[in-house]
């Protein structure tokens, strides 16, 4: 019997085709000159736009670095003496009602991003009979303005013996803020493959073992994009504020409001409150910025 032998074959690289290029470093975009008529005109019209929208910017600083002296004659010129005297008015007047503010804000965020995110995990991953309809009457909680709510709030709270604190106003945001939050999560939700769903359950995992071990981890992005938008508006709402809330349990933004006054305006102490009560959000954005696009952006290529 014969037998075939095997000789070992060497190996030739690849030769890959000249068209194609081997991968590259990313490179870091940089700053260039247009160079078309079309170029040039984007530039200008978003410079043009920056400038809009830094200008009041500037004149608030400004305004509250003017102190004693009054607001500038000219209203884009800066004080001769800048002082920090309006600043600490403000603060005088303004730091009991920031705390009202952080007391607010941060539970009811906190509270009604889970409970969005407990809404959206089922309606995207365990829809049953009537999920869709229940979803869009949930969503027109959304466009329901404060105004046509107000009464009934109001009564609701008395009924609780809770209207005029700042428990009333913290559960008040939480309500109202369900309707953004489980959209924002259950968009979030679709994206992610149900395979990971299926394969906790071969592992025995229910419905609620699988969201605290495995979506509620996966679910950082989301909980960036709604805490920021809960964030923003219960730390800019005045309406619940003014009419639910007591002297004492009074949002900044309200107490920013009384200090127009009756007869004369203190602009420099007004403008220093302002930047006060924007500079939490303010700093928000710079800080969790990048992470807010990336969580807009995720769940929307599968």
């Amino acid at each position: 019997m014969a037998v075939e032998t095997l000789e070992p074959t060497t190996s030739h690289p690849a030769h890959r085709p000249r068209g194609r290029q081997t991968k590259r470093a990313a490179k870091v975009r940089s700053w260039s000159i247009p160079k078309t008529a079309g170029g040039w005109i984007i530039l200008a019209v978003c410079s043009i736009a920056t400038l809009g929208m830094l200008v009041p910017v500037y004149v608030i600083i400004a305004t509250a670095l003017s102190g004693s002296s009054g607001a500038p004659n000219f209203f884009l010129a800066f004080p001769d003496a800048p002082s920090l005297d309006a600043f600490k008015g403000a603060w005088t007047k303004l730091h009991g009602s920031l705390t009202n503010s952080l007391q607010i804000t941060i539970p009811a965020a906190l509270i009604s991003c889970l409970l969005g995110s407990i809404n959206g995990y089922i309606l995207a991953k365990f829809p049953f009979r009537g999920s869709n309809a229940l979803f869009t009457v949930l969503l027109v909680g959304m466009f329901i303005p404060f105004q046509a709510v107000i009464i009934p709030v109001f009564q609701f709270l008395n009924m609780l013996h809770l209207q005029g604190s700042i428990i009333g106003l913290i559960l008040v945001h939480i309500i109202y803020g369900i309707p953004i939050t489980t959209l924002i999560f259950r968009n979030y939700y679709e994206g992610i493959p149900t395979a990971i769903i299926e394969a906790a359950a071969i592992d025995g995992a229910g419905i609620w073992k699988t969201y605290f071990r495995v979506m509620l981890p996966l679910s950082i992005p989301g909980f960036v994009v709604a805490g920021i938008f809960q964030c923003t508006n219960i730390w800019n709402d005045f309406l619940f504020g003014f009419i639910l809330a007591s002297p004492a349990a009074w949002p900044a933004t309200v107490t920013l409001n009384n200090l127009i006054g009756t007869t004369t305006v203190n602009y420099s102490e007004l403008m220093a409150g302002a930047v006060l009560v924007a500079a939490p959000t303010v700093l928000l954005y710079l800080v969790l910025g990048k992470f807010f696009v990336g969580g807009l952006t995720a769940g929307a290529v599968k």
